[in-house]
């Protein structure tokens, strides 16, 4: 560490970015050092001026240096290859410097009822499902090889991007550009993104991880509801699909459950398929297809069960008022 780092004492803590236009990843990753508590209350200067580095204690997007033990967290040098891991490719940039290097802990901060395997767990997950994203775009990472392909997009989203939000709350050219104007701009544009990723942590953590434990109890008690064992019953509607993949990996019973029965928000019960994938359209099991897309009466006269709602006319969701008939609309379709 430097001398005049060495020389400070047990003051203010600071953090330097660069002055000027910003993007989103500096914008992240300084918004991301304050939610830990030793930089609450941190200083944020931005500048481009040595000087001001060397006074920081941490420097984010400008120093052209990347040693973590000094706290420099620059990705713009030549000889940057830095990712997140080994099973990822894509070049980090400021956020996912930040992130790598103080991810568990602000997570942790966020999140302190979460088990260290859980932290773990959403510490890989978050990066892989948001802050790469960030990374990839501030390094001119396509999600597609379009122009390798010829693909040519159907219509541009840069607008409502939110790399491309953040680049738009810099002051316009003709505007006053001045360096307390782009602070302004910048630290309105750091709480707008930081509160996208807060409530993305705070959302997994509280809500999502969660409902794994309410899909493992159910797979768990499968052959309480069907001898079949590929039919389970969720005590309280939550996110399942992912979930239920991981868990069937986990248990190895991949492709196993084909139904999934839960109660909705009105009080009646659904009768779901299972996607092939989370993003699928197509199911590995559907709802018999002659009473696909009958409603009301003429669904339980047909299918000879008392209280039908519907089924959907591509089979791969039905309802009905009570969970009695909702599994044998399953017991149906196996």
């Amino acid at each position: 560490m430097s001398v005049a780092k060495k020389a400070k004492i047990n003051v203010m803590k600071q953090i330097c970015t660069h002055s000027g236009s910003f993007h989103a990843d500096e914008a992240l990753a300084v918004y991301m050092l304050k939610i830990l508590p030793e930089y609450k209350d941190a200083k944020v200067v931005r500048s481009r001026e040595p000087s001001r580095w060397e006074e920081s204690d941490i420097v984010v997007d400008v120093s052209g240096k990347y040693d973590a033990e000094k706290g420099l967290f620059d990705h713009h040098q030549r000889e940057f290859f830095e990712t997140f891991s080994d099973s990822f490719k894509t070049k980090l940039s400021s956020a996912g410097l930040v992130y790598k290097h103080f991810g568990q802990k602000i997570i942790k901060t966020m999140q302190p009822q979460l088990a260290e395997t859980q932290v773990d767990f959403l510490y890989e997950k978050v990066y892989r499902d948001f802050i790469e994203s960030l990374d990839a775009n501030d390094n001119g990472i396509s999600n597609f090889d379009s122009e390798e392909l010829g693909v040519k997009p159907r219509f541009h989203d840069k607008n409502i991007t939110i790399p491309g939000i953040v680049s738009g709350m810099n002051p316009n050219w003709n505007d006053d550009c001045t360096d307390a104007n782009f602070d302004k701009c910048f630290f309105k544009a750091s709480d707008f993104i930081g509160g996208v990723f807060v409530n993305l942590v705070k959302g997994y953590g509280e809500s999502w991880m969660p409902a794994k434990t309410l899909v493992q109890e159910a797979v768990e008690k499968r052959f309480e509801v069907d001898a079949s064992g590929k039919i389970i019953v969720l005590k309280q509607f939550c996110p399942w699909k992912e979930h239920l993949y991981t868990i069937e990996r986990e248990l190895g019973l991949e492709n196993e459950i084909q139904f999934v029965l839960f109660e909705d928000s009105s009080g009646k019960w659904r009768v779901s398929t299972v996607p092939v994938s989370a993003t699928s359209f197509k199911f590995r099991q559907g709802l018999p297809e002659p009473l696909r897309g009958l409603r009301d009466d003429e669904l339980s006269t047909k299918s000879g069960l008392p209280g039908c709602i519907f089924i959907h006319a591509a089979g791969f969701i039905g309802g009905a008022q009570s969970r009695d008939t909702v599994l044998k609309l399953a017991q149906l379709s196996l």
